[in-house]
């Protein structure tokens, strides 16, 4: 359902503003989403006469339409989550963790591994974090790199890098902001005013190898050089069973084959919705994809490839595999409960024409 747009003029802007402070304010992404959405809702309900019926109705209404034109990025983050849950299973995370930790021998070598890794991971921010925070986690833990720190180091390399990644999820979600226009072009040119990703990035990577901490880092920082790596006041997961993993003939390829053929399966897949395999230019056929269906399709055949390599290999049968499945759907909910709440919120705030307001101004 399209809402029919309405000149709220300086109320437009009330649902954005609703929902960042109260992100900030309780670090609850969902709840704050919740109710910037319900905010402009209400805005909207009033403004067009329908009343406190009309909020329920338009919330439910607009939030149902939003699921509906995503569903090919919903489709590719489920399957996304899949192959973290395929790579686990298989073991490859536990046998590049073994690797890394045989090979990295100190807290900067193994930082700037989990840096390295992050970056290398640009298919989706979500998807870098799982896979980055499973297999380094045990090689930060063995050099003393507080929670804190990783954590630290897995966001400032996954939404950074994916953000001004063409081929990404974030690259799809944008590109299909822009009606009417060559959406992937305007995202390739808008990279380098991307100033929070790249200077982000700048920062972490500067921090690594200068070994720099302040504030409440250096805290965090210091008492894992005396051991303590669960330094925050709540100490989160300082008894938490560490995931065990029965499969114990998993190999670096286990974890490096998915992830090589997750992005040349998208680029593939990216290339062919624009027309490549009928004759148009590689570049061209870039710009002119349909970015999310690309990354749908190549996630599936990656997918594909993964469930077969693990079955020639033997270290996955293909019951155990299919298995992986609502494991990898659970472990998406958190980020499609996010997109779709923001994709309601952004649809919300432009029928209440907080563009033509903003710009106005």
């Amino acid at each position: 359902m399209e809402l029919e747009a309405i000149n709220a003029g300086i109320l437009s802007i009330v649902p954005p503003v609703v929902a960042i402070v109260l992100a900030l304010v309780t670090k609850e992404v969902v709840f704050s989403l919740v109710l910037g959405i319900l905010s402009g809702t209400t805005i909207y309900a009033f403004s067009t006469g329908t009343g406190i019926v009309g909020i329920f109705d338009t919330t439910t209404q607009l939030m149902a339409t939003k699921l509906g034109d995503n569903t090919t990025m919903i489709i590719f983050l489920c399957l996304l989550g899949i192959l973290v849950a395929l790579v686990n299973r298989a073991g490859g995370s536990r046998a590049y963790g073994e690797w890394a930790v045989k090979k990295l021998k100190s807290k900067r070598s193994a930082s700037v591994a989990t840096a390295f890794l992050g970056i290398l991971i640009f298919i989706d921010d979500y998807f870098n974090c799982l896979t980055v925070g499973s297999v380094m986690r045990p090689v930060t833990d063995a050099q003393n790199v507080s929670r804190a720190k990783l954590a630290y180091l897995i966001d400032a390399t996954a939404a950074p890098v994916c953000i001004i990644a063409p081929i990404s999820s974030w690259a799809a979600a944008v590109t299909g902001f822009v009606e009417g226009e060559d959406g992937f072009s305007i995202f390739i040119r808008a990279i380098p005013y991307n100033f929070y990703a790249v200077l982000t990035i700048v920062m972490m990577i500067a921090m690594v190898m200068m070994k720099v901490e302040y504030g409440p880092m250096k805290l965090h920082e210091d008492n894992a050089k005396k051991g303590d790596i669960y330094t925050t006041p709540d100490r989160p997961y300082a008894n938490a069973e560490e995931e065990t993993v029965d499969n114990c003939k998993g190999k670096v390829m286990d974890l490096l084959i998915p992830i090589i053929s997750l992005i040349i399966c998208c680029v593939i897949g990216m290339i062919y919705t624009g027309g490549f395999f009928d004759g148009v230019g590689f570049v061209e056929a870039f710009s002119a994809s349909d970015a999310s269906v690309g990354l749908m399709l190549g996630s599936f055949f990656a997918f594909v490839i993964t469930v077969i390599f693990y079955a020639l290999r033997r270290v996955l049968k293909f019951t155990d595999s299919m298995a992986c499945i609502p494991d990898g759907f659970k472990a998406m909910v958190p980020a499609i409960l996010i997109l779709t709440f923001a994709w309601t919120l952004k649809a919300m705030t432009d029928s209440l024409g907080a563009a033509e307001y903003v710009a106005g101004i």
